[in-house]
């Protein structure tokens, strides 16, 4: 294994190498970025010209500056540095700012994709030419072919500007009350259904669910002082245990069950305990410590009452706790939504448009935690939605063919129960072609998140790539070209080894 790690990390090197020479030279040769002090009329251009030159190493020839650029960034000749832009600035302290910006959006955007997308996928493969499969086929293909840059300004003007409108005086009317539940209706129908009987009866119940939903949040004037409750939360917590059960061990596996459900059941009383912890000087690393316990309860709950399954159930019992204390959190937060909303810097539009953060708001962990999803969710929504629907297709078309080996039909003839057979058979085979999407999905998550930042304003690693190109700046685009170079040659490395650990036929020490 190590000696696989450190050939491919030669690998990688070579190619990092061969890839910023031939970018750098053709990003030298594509434009003269010292044409507006060339055509300045000004006393002192000549004299600024000079110490442009000088300093941006303007008069070596291109392949030689490569390897003056190259020894910099190794700090051969003393302190490491990208060097400095046009304008004098060090090109590492514009990284600094714009990489973790880059690495919020594109990494959250990333996780989630891939956890909602190889979902639906699996469903979607498991319920093959039933309505539901169909549905999600066709959004799938949608989504997939919309361009990145249309769906970001669509979500900008929808999803942000109209609806911070609509918040102004939060009543929906009763044309959009029916329209919403006729779509509501058909979409669980198309979803759910399965006769005609059954789609119907789906269609009725989805239909009243849906209205009754939105006449509440508009009677009520909800949107403006949202909040769960201990029993929403409580019942949404069972809803939760019985989901997991149903998916890791089955809801005929009685102790499995009712191990989830009595952490679920525990949800009401934590969630009284937390409230005067959340009432104070609340920080980051507090969730952290608080997410952990839940981990712990549920997974010792599992321990104590799993009898000879216990392993499985204590990770059924870990993931009821982790989800239903998020549950917590997120009513926490949502408690303080009418301050964050009635902020004089939000302006009541908390849905934000421009940027990554209200950089004058101040105010507690809850207001700025609420701020920075407030600017993450259309960015990340708008990259999730072409993802989501790649990882669709894929994660279905691999379980697909999964299913149609010998081995699973060998494993059916043995009598174990379908659950078995997909979750434990099929489903981590059906991830080995997946890895490697995954990486090169990182990649291009990055080449969308470029548009993205440029539509809503983020001074990320995409706009300071766009600035750089704009101006002819050398530098900061190498900057930029070598920090995604080398993430993207990472995640390749990784889900080599990821490939490696799931299909053990691949031995990575030869």
């Amino acid at each position: 294994m190590f000696s696989y790690i450190l050939r491919r990390l030669g690998a990688v090197v070579l190619v990092l190498i061969g890839s910023t020479f031939l970018v750098y030279n053709l990003t030298a040769i594509s434009g003269d970025p010292l044409e507006g002090l060339r055509l300045s009329t000004e006393p002192n251009a000549a004299l600024l010209l000079e110490m442009a030159i000088r300093d941006l190493q303007l008069d070596i020839p291109p392949p030689i500056r490569y390897f003056a650029w190259i020894t910099g960034i190794l700090g051969f000749s003393g302190t490491p540095t990208f060097g400095l832009t046009i304008g004098g600035t060090p090109v590492w302290d514009l990284l600094g700012l714009a990489i973790p910006i880059s690495i919020r959006l594109v990494i959250i955007a990333t996780i989630l994709s891939i956890l909602v997308g190889i979902t639906i996928g699996i469903i979607s493969a498991l319920r093959q030419y039933s309505r539901f499969d169909y549905t999600i086929t066709f959004f799938a293909f949608l989504f997939f072919s919309l361009p990145i840059f249309w769906v970001a300004v669509l979500l900008k003007q929808f999803a942000a500007i109209e609806f911070n409108d609509f918040l102004l005086e939060p009543v929906i009317g009763t044309s959009w009350l029916i329209g919403f539940s006729l779509f509501g209706g058909l979409f669980w129908g198309g979803i759910l259904g399965g006769n005609k009987a059954k789609f119907w009866i789906t269609f009725g119940v989805a239909f009243a669910v849906t209205f009754a939903t939105l006449f509440y949040i508009s009677a009520t004037g909800w949107l403006l002082t949202p909040s769960l409750g201990p029993v929403l939360i409580t019942l949404m917590a069972i809803g939760i245990a019985v989901g997991i059960t149903q998916l890791s061990n089955g809801v005929a596996n009685r102790r499995a069950l009712y191990t989830s459900l009595g952490v679920a059941g525990l949800t009401p009383v934590f969630y009284f305990i937390m409230q005067p912890i959340f009432s104070t000087e609340f920080e980051g690393w507090l969730m952290l410590v608080l997410a952990a316990a839940a981990i712990a309860v549920g997974a010792g709950a599992g321990i104590l009452f799993g009898g000879d399954d216990k392993r499985a159930i204590a990770r059924t019992g870990a993931l009821t706790a982790f989800l239903s204390a998020g549950l917590i959190v997120l009513d926490r937060f949502m408690q303080s939504w009418n301050d964050y909303y009635n902020n004089e810097w939000v302006f009541g539009r908390p849905i934000a448009t421009v940027g990554d953060s209200t950089t004058e708001l101040g105010g507690d962990y809850w207001l700025t935690g609420i701020d920075a999803f407030t600017h993450l969710l259309l960015p990340t929504a708008a990259l999730m939605l072409i993802s989501v629907a790649g990882y669709v297709r894929y994660s279905r078309a691999s379980l697909l063919e999964v299913l149609n080996q010998d081995y699973i039909r060998t494993a059916r003839a043995k009598g174990l129960n379908e659950r078995t057979v997909i979750m434990r058979h099929a489903f981590r085979n059906s991830l080995i072609p997946l890895t490697t999407i995954m990486a090169f999905d990182f990649a291009g998550v990055i080449g969308g998140a470029i548009i993205t930042e440029r539509v809503f304003a983020w001074r990320g690693m995409g706009t300071l790539f766009n600035d750089g190109l704009a101006a002819f700046d050398l530098n900061l685009v190498m900057g930029v070209i070598l920090i995604t170079s080398i993430s993207a040659l990472l995640f390749n490395l990784v889900a080599d080894l990821v490939y490696a650990a799931l299909d053990p036929r691949i031995r990575v020490t030869k």
